[in-house]
């Protein structure tokens, strides 16, 4: 490692490489599960859960369709520092190798995410003009739920409930903007589900179980039915004092195959050096001691990019 140039373009493909034995680009970002019982639940939720846990059997009845492999989970977690640099970049990345996107986006309004699509070589506007993203602004359709009346269920519908817990329509939403579609329709490489994010549910007044039932639905239809990727963003307080995100964090990390975690530096501010990142691959079906390995990264977020090196290769070190 003669320079921070070297560095840099490595780290890139570390973030991309989530990745499963396809050959595609685009469907690396894949995940197996296992079932979490739901109790407690409406008959239509228990309905709801049979179909989910219908479609996990199903792949996992054949295991050695390896072609047909499901797809992962990708967890991004920020502590203490600013992970959204990860979305954007998974963002631009799904679309410029052609899948279909489905972006929650709770966070942020369309204009934001466009203008930094922009700098990263894509047009959101396009994508979704072209049928190639959909794109549920959350800012925007929470005001359509409460002054609006709609004969169908609305993907945030949970907000006027008394008791916020029901994700259902929002999974619906999720499954039809995904499901694969007839010849007439441009052939888009596989789906890929994308969260910003999760842990804003839990301020909605949804519980970690809701939470976390909605991602096992999301996980059966999109990564085993539909064979694509889902990539979620989850914040992380680091005081264990909010107990409903620690359950949500746990239980996702534990379901994840690939975990990227941005941390601020303990030193402080820096102007050179804005964080680190952790990049752990969980794999279940190895031994134990060959089960997980991780790397760190630091970097420094930039206009257009963003600039890995290793712990203590920063060129201002240098």
């Amino acid at each position: 490692m003669d320079s921070a140039g070297s560095v840099v373009s490595v780290a890139p493909q570390l973030l991309i490489q989530s990745a499963g034995s396809r050959s595609s680009e685009c469907s690396r970002n894949s995940i197996t599960f296992s079932t979490s019982p739901l109790t407690g639940r409406s008959r239509q939720d228990v309905a709801w859960s049979r179909r989910g846990q219908s479609r996990e059997r199903s792949c996992r009845l054949h295991p050695g369709r390896r072609a047909h492999d499901p797809g992962k989970l990708t967890l991004l977690c920020d502590a203490k520092t600013d992970g959204s640099f990860l979305v954007h970049h998974f963002l631009s990345f799904y679309l410029r190798a052609n899948c279909k996107v489905c972006f929650l986006a709770l966070v942020q309004s369309f204009s934001h995410y466009n203008i930094v699509g922009q700098k990263l070589g894509v047009s959101l506007t396009v994508a979704r003009e072209r049928g190639q993203l959909v794109f549920l602004e959350g800012l925007k359709s929470s005001m359509d739920v409460f002054f609006q009346a709609h004969k169908e269920p609305h993907p945030l519908q949970f907000l006027r409930e008394v008791n916020a817990g029901n994700l259902q329509p929002l999974f619906e939403f999720v499954r039809e903007a995904l499901k694969p579609v007839d010849n007439r329709e441009p052939a888009w490489r596989c789906p890929v589900l994308l969260v910003d994010d999760l842990s804003l549910l839990l301020s909605l007044g949804v519980g970690a179980v809701a939470v976390l039932d909605f991602v096992h639905y999301c996980r059966a239809t999109v990564c085993c039915e539909f064979k694509g990727n889902v990539v979620a963003l989850v914040h992380d307080s680091g005081d264990g004092e909010d107990e409903e995100n620690d359950i949500l964090l746990n239980g996702l990390s534990h379901q994840s195959h690939l975990i990227l975690r941005t941390e601020g530096l303990s030193t402080g501010f820096c102007r050179d050096v804005h964080g680190q990142l952790k990049i752990l691959w969980r794999r279940p079906s190895q031994p134990t001691a060959q089960r997980d390995r991780s790397l760190i990264y630091q970097y420094k977020i930039q206009d257009k990019n963003v600039s890995f090196f290793a712990k203590g290769m920063s060129p201002a070190v240098l």
